[in-house]
């Protein structure tokens, strides 16, 4: 039987899987921070983790950066709300096996399990970005593709109205280190002010 890591900071959603997966695995550990994630990861070995990316402490690709580093590699299915246009590409890169929106219902999940404890990959198939958008939007998500994790991570919070102090805490940086990721990502997706990073992280389906 097979040991595994729910890691979401929403209880009832941690719930909602342990009930799927009842009798299917040996262990269901559960984890509702980036920093629990991965100690429990080293402590524990589970043979999958299932991730959300938007989490307290650390953020879910800060989570997927560490567990590269783990001997032996943890495999990784990404669970979350988040945009898998921005996302699910990063996600690989980082290392996951598996990539599934929270949009889909909890058997696209099983079925996503059961591939990556499989040997597969499972990824969604995504559009061409070019095809159904105009010039202007084509090119803002672009300069979004382009941000590192950390930055899309941050563009993220702001756009949702966290104050650099509440990034600070949520992600364990200074406040100053924030400050200078909010200036560089005003100066990179070339908007006047921070108050329009909210309305280019609505309009590309960000937040």
């Amino acid at each position: 039987m097979i040991k595994i890591l729910l890691a979401d900071d929403h209880p009832v959603i941690r719930a909602a899987i342990k009930m799927m997966l009842k009798g299917k695995f040996r262990t269901v550990l559960e984890a509702s921070n980036g920093v629990e994630t991965v100690q429990m990861a080293r402590e524990q070995g589970p043979d999958l983790i299932v991730l959300d990316i938007t989490m307290p402490k650390l953020d879910g690709m800060e989570v997927l950066s560490r567990l590269k580093d783990l001997e032996p590699p943890c495999r990784t299915l990404v669970y979350t709300a988040l945009d898998p246009v921005f996302y699910s590409a990063r996600c690989m890169r980082s290392g996951a096996l598996g990539f599934i929106s929270k949009t889909n219902d909890l058997e696209e999940l099983s079925k996503a399990i059961n591939a990556v404890m499989s040997g597969y990959t499972y990824f969604p198939r995504l559009p061409s970005s070019s095809v159904h958008m105009d010039h202007l939007q084509c090119t803002e998500m672009q300069l979004i593709d382009k941000l590192s994790d950390r930055e899309l991570t941050i563009f993220q919070a702001l756009a949702r109205g966290s104050s650099n102090k509440e990034i600070a805490e949520s992600m364990l940086l200074s406040h100053k280190t924030v400050s200078t990721y909010k200036t560089r990502l005003i100066e990179k997706l070339n908007v006047k002010s921070a108050v329009h990073l909210r309305d280019l992280a609505k309009r590309n389906h960000v937040i």
